[in-house]
C-alpha cells in the first residue's frame, strides 16, 4: 500500500469532518468570550430596569391632543401609569376598572396616565372615546418610554407613590382586587 492510499483510509478521510480538538475549541470559545466580557464589564441591570422603590423615570411627551404631558406635573399625587394599546383585549377589560378607581379616589388626588404602546394615534384616540376615558394619554414615539420602563407587552402598569417612587408593578391584566391593593399602597404612601 502506498503512502497516498494509507492517508486516504484514515478515520476522517473523505468525510469532511474536523478533528475533535477543533470541535471542542469551537464549542468552548463562546463561553470563554462570555466569561471575559463579564469579568471586564460586569453584569449590571440596564437603565431601563425599574424596580419597586426606585424613583419613577421622568418623562415629557405630548398627549393625544398635542398638549404637554410630564410625570413631574403629578408630583405629590399617587399615579397609575398604564401602558396600553387599542388592539389589546385585556386593556379593554382594564379600562372600566381604571375609570372606577379614578372616580373613587378623586379626593385622594389619584391620577391615571395612559401611555399608548405600539399603536396608531387615531386608533388610540377612538379607543379612549369609545371607552369614555378622560385621563391623559400619550403616544410613545420610538417606544422610548416603553424601553425606559422595560415594557414587554401591554397591559403593563406602574403604581407610583406621592413621593415619586415606584410602589407597585403589574405585568399583564390586573383584577379588581389587585388594583385595589395597589391603589391602597400608593394612596397611603406619603
Amino acid at each position: 500500500m502506498s503512502a497516498v492510499t494509507a492517508m486516504q483510509t484514515g478515520p476522517s478521510a473523505g468525510t469532511g469532518r474536523l478533528p475533535r480538538a477543533y470541535l471542542i475549541v469551537a464549542a468552548l470559545l463562546p463561553m470563554v468570550l462570555l466569561v471575559v466580557y463579564v469579568i471586564t464589564f460586569g453584569i449590571r441591570p440596564g437603565p431601563s430596569v425599574v424596580r419597586i422603590g426606585d424613583p419613577a423615570p421622568q418623562f415629557a411627551v405630548a398627549d393625544l391632543d398635542g398638549n404637554p404631558l410630564r410625570l413631574a406635573d403629578f408630583a405629590g399625587r399617587p399615579v397609575i401609569l398604564n401602558f396600553w394599546a387599542s388592539w389589546c383585549g385585556p386593556c379593554v377589560e382594564e379600562f372600566p376598572l381604571l375609570q372606577q378607581a379614578e372616580q373613587q379616589h378623586a379626593t385622594d388626588g389619584l391620577a391615571v396616565i395612559g401611555i399608548v404602546y405600539q399603536d396608531r394615534s387615531e386608533a388610540a384616540r377612538a379607543f379612549m372615546q369609545r371607552m369614555d376615558a378622560d385621563w391623559p394619554a400619550a403616544m410613545d414615539p420610538g417606544d422610548s418610554l416603553a424601553s425606559r420602563y422595560a415594557i414587554f407587552a401591554p397591559p403593563e402598569t406602574f403604581f407610583i407613590g406621592r413621593d415619586g417612587t415606584v410602589v407597585g408593578h403589574q405585568v399583564g391584566q390586573f383584577s379588581r382586587a389587585s388594583l385595589d391593593r395597589q391603589i391602597a399602597a400608593i394612596v397611603a404612601k406619603e
